[in-house]
């Protein structure tokens, strides 16, 4: 298995702050947001790591991250020319994957919980998701689920939602997400939502989910930046 960290996007919901600077490389703790998925995987067993990032701040977060030396890892780089969404930028990994699974964890996720035991109950098909409960469910991709804690469907910020859970930005894929990017379309929002990556796997039968232990908090509004400070402090 290889690692995936999406680390694009403008930063538009930290401004100021992501003026000059891309919002991966501001401090969480006394380390860069980005050091703290990079990790979660390399803490997870995984040494291949692949990181997708945007075009203006490219240069920083290379030279930031360097070659992986100082993380026990190998650092691959992808450039997502355009802000297209999560989904368009997971497209990128495909030659990097090389037909093995992925764990994808989102570039603003700061989180405890150890993925060696989250890899190890995947069974390399199909797609997991890992769901915690949220206090503001709206912001995020929200599942419903059904009778005995079946997965009807994941619903992108709804207004109304069914649950009090977040789908958190740590996925597993096996190789034929590309194939479901591929044929993806943009939603209003212009992007290719990796909500409608899962709910095809969902629709395929092939999606499996379970609830990530410990605390998590994505960093990529002013709330949940000083959430994720606390929660590393």
């Amino acid at each position: 298995m290889r690692g995936v960290v999406l680390a694009g996007g403008s930063g538009s919901r930290l401004l100021p702050l992501t003026r000059t600077v891309n919002k991966h490389l501001l401090p969480v703790g006394h380390r860069a947001m980005i050091d703290h998925p990079v990790q979660r995987l390399v803490d997870g067993g995984l040494r291949e790591i692949l990181v997708v990032t945007g075009v203006e701040h490219f240069g920083d977060l290379v030279q930031h991250l360097g070659s992986g030396a100082r993380y026990g890892c190998d650092f691959t780089y992808k450039v997502q020319d355009e802000p297209l969404g999560i989904a368009h930028a997971l497209g990128l990994a495909e030659d990097f994957a090389r037909g093995e699974p992925v764990c994808v964890v989102l570039g603003d996720n700061v989180f405890r919980a150890d993925l060696r035991p989250l890899i190890a109950a995947w069974d390399g098909r199909g797609a997991r998701v890992h769901v915690t409960r949220v206090e503001h469910p709206e912001r995020f991709g929200v599942p419903r689920f059904g009778e005995g804690g079946a997965l009807e469907e994941i619903l992108e910020k709804p207004e109304a939602p069914p649950s009090p859970y977040a789908v958190t930005g740590v996925y597993l894929y096996d190789a034929t997400v590309y194939a479901i990017v591929r044929e993806l379309t943009r939603s209003a929002r212009g992007e290719y939502e990796i909500t409608d990556v899962n709910n095809h796997y969902l629709q395929q039968g092939t999606l499996t989910w379970a609830e990530l232990p410990g605390r998590w908090t994505d960093a990529g509004t002013h709330t949940s930046y000083a959430r994720a400070q606390e929660l590393v402090r």
